[in-house]
């Protein structure tokens, strides 16, 4: 428990099982050293709440286009929600996210906008080269950024993620097929030239405008003139101006919209620091080490229509231009609410029915004949009524096939937690405790009022888990199935650490301070932190609880009635064959992606 303080007490300990504030300060929805995935600390994100803002009053219609969230992964230092609740604060018309190939911050994101009534544009700025972008503060390669046209070009765009992330057949190393991507717009996306990185950019700088004019050239043969935009930022550079001339000619050439940027990779002015130092841990340098090769971002912040006219005053349109193409491109994220596919049922059954047979079948083996157990089969009939209601039956099937699965294959498993208070899984063999002779409550499990599935957990002896968790991937399919993420965010002494070596310390002062940090408590709360240098405790302050990078769940898995990618983007673990979800359990359960909890319990394996 660290060497400043000893385990929780049993009152905190009661605390935080009950769902109550912990009184060491921190927040309830903190997260926790385990990710949020141990049985008995794990809990769910708690709904966003919006902030007390008082927005400012624009003169100017503008809406961000490209922006960059803290799930771009050290090259962003807001969260999509803080992103979100300062473009409302700016009145601005709408705000994108397009964080570096993937949707991971979609759903945050989403929810956020829905709370605050902002319009959301959703894309991703594609890494056209396949290398590891940890490997390098500057990775080379140019990057395609891509804003969706409305539900449809967001299927194809995280379809597209997918199959590049997949192609490149380990975890953060996309694969994209250029001509597949032309192929894959069909009209349904919306192509910026992009920042430094982007092609036109690129070429403009290496080549000239000739250059730069092919490079144009091939995005509007590609993707068509009504479907590409010139991009123009400011970021206080000397050439801002001079390059910009050069652009708004190129689009001038070419009949092309100019749409002005911020190229935001935070939300104000005050994380351009934070922005800077995460720059230096994705380089593995200091910041000093760094400095030459690190893009510069202290203009990289949300800015209000106003400000955007005052500094593109010579391309006023390019401000109103970006403001019309956001309520374009604006749609919600709810449009792509999925469902579990339909269970295979034997012909002439629904899944209705054939539940309800499998059931019966069941209570006739755990309780005998009808009329020796009228208690039971009332309470069964009860339970089939609400999954009915909840049109919930093919979640129950998909759950006794995984465990038949496992009893055909000599495989120990058991379902447990509220699950146990169901007669329909006891008599399923799901779970081995009989509700009705414990007196168990069903409705802690399942009721009308309770809003989405059921959560039925099944403990799997850990030996063999992974032959349950191929079953799942080879019964649906891989392009059906996946596993779901858990965000690895930045806790005290991660934070402490990173931070340190940011700012240049040695390696053993890096140990020494961030062993300084309570685990319990964190940075809020630990008693000898006086000796810590206060630029390293301010920028841990800010990266606390900002994602460092995407882990795997402890055993969940979606299971989706059309290709998941149509969805969410899937990506390699650094596990053997696990495909995972660029999304963890919380985001899964917003969007309507049903989860089951495949878990490894090592005393099953000792009892086998």
């Amino acid at each position: 428990m660290g060497w400043h303080n000893g385990p929780p007490s049993w009152g905190e300990m009661e605390r935080v099982l009950n769902g109550k504030p912990r009184r060491s300060g921190m927040s309830l929805g903190e997260p926790h050293a385990d990710g949020g995935d141990s049985p008995a600390w794990s809990r769910k994100r708690q709904p966003y709440e919006p902030t007390d803002e008082h927005p400012l009053r624009s003169t100017v219609a503008y809406a961000e286009l490209h922006a960059h969230s803290a799930y771009s992964f050290l090259d962003g230092a807001s969260t999509p929600e803080e992103l979100v609740e300062e473009a409302v604060r700016l009145d601005l018309r709408a705000v994108a996210l397009t964080d570096h190939d993937g949707l991971y911050g979609v759903v945050r994101f989403a929810e956020a906008a829905k709370e605050l009534d902002m319009r959301t544009v959703f894309g991703a700025e594609l890494s056209l080269s396949n290398t590891v972008r940890t490997e390098d503060p500057d990775p080379p390669g140019p990057h395609l950024l891509v804003l969706a046209r409305g539900p449809e070009g967001y299927r194809r765009l995280s379809r597209q993620l997918a199959a590049a992330h997949l192609a490149g057949g380990e975890k953060g190393r996309p694969l994209y097929d250029y001509d597949t991507l032309t192929e894959a717009a069909g009209g349904h996306w919306h192509i910026l030239t992009g920042c430094r990185k982007g092609h036109v950019r690129q070429a403009l700088s290496t080549g000239g405008p000739e250059a730069g004019a092919e490079a144009l050239a091939d995005l509007v043969d590609r993707f068509g003139r009504d479907r590409v935009s010139v991009e123009l930022t400011h970021h206080g550079d000397p050439l801002d101006d001079e390059r910009n001339a050069a652009l708004g000619a190129l689009a001038r050439r070419f009949g092309l919209t100019v749409v002005a940027t911020t190229a935001a990779h935070f939300a104000e002015p005050g994380r351009a620091r934070l922005a800077m130092a995460m720059g230096a841990i994705r380089a593995r340098q200091s910041l000093d080490e760094a400095a030459g090769r690190l893009a510069p971002l202290g203009g990289s912040h949300l800015r209000s229509g106003d400000e955007m006219a005052r500094l593109f005053f010579r391309y006023p349109e390019a401000v109103t231009a970006a403001a019309d193409l956001g309520e374009q491109c604006a749609f919600g994220l709810a449009l792509i609410a999925p469902q579990l596919p339909p269970f295979d049922v034997p012909e002439g059954h629904t899944e209705d029915s054939w539940l309800r047979e499998l059931v019966m079948v069941g209570a006739a083996r755990r309780y005998g004949p009808r009329s020796s157990a009228p208690e039971a089969y009332a309470q069964i009939e009860r339970e089939l009524d609400v999954i009915a209601a909840l049109k919930f039956p093919g979640y129950f099937l998909v759950v006794h096939d995984i465990t038949q699965f496992c009893r055909r294959n000599d495989i120990l498993c058991q379902g447990r937690g509220s699950a146990a208070n169901s007669a329909v899984c006891y008599a399923l063999g799901v779970t081995a405790v009989d509700p009705i002779a414990n007196e168990l409550l069903f409705e802690r499990f399942l009721s009308p009022a309770r809003d989405g599935p059921p959560d039925i957990d099944i403990d799997i002896e850990s030996d063999l888990r992974e032959r349950a968790i191929q079953y799942v991937y080879d019964k649906y399919g891989r392009d059906y199935a996946a596993q779901v993420a858990n965000v690895i965010t930045y806790r005290g002494r991660s934070a402490v650490r990173d931070m340190a070596r940011a700012l240049g310390f040695s390696q053993g002062q890096q140990d020494a301070w961030s062993k300084q940090i309570s685990r319990w408590n964190g940075l809020d709360d630990s008693p000898d932190i006086e000796d810590i240098p206060g630029p390293v405790i301010d920028l841990a302050m800010q990266i606390k609880n900002l994602p460092r990078h995407m882990g795997i769940h402890s055993g969940g898995m979606v299971i989706c009635d059309r290709p998941i990618a149509d969805v969410c983007p899937v990506e390699w673990a650094r596990m053997a064959d696990r495909s995972v979800l660029q999304w963890d359990k919380d985001d899964c359960a917003a969007i309507g992606l049903v989860k089951f909890d495949l878990l490894g319990l090592g005393m099953l394996s000792a009892l086998h």
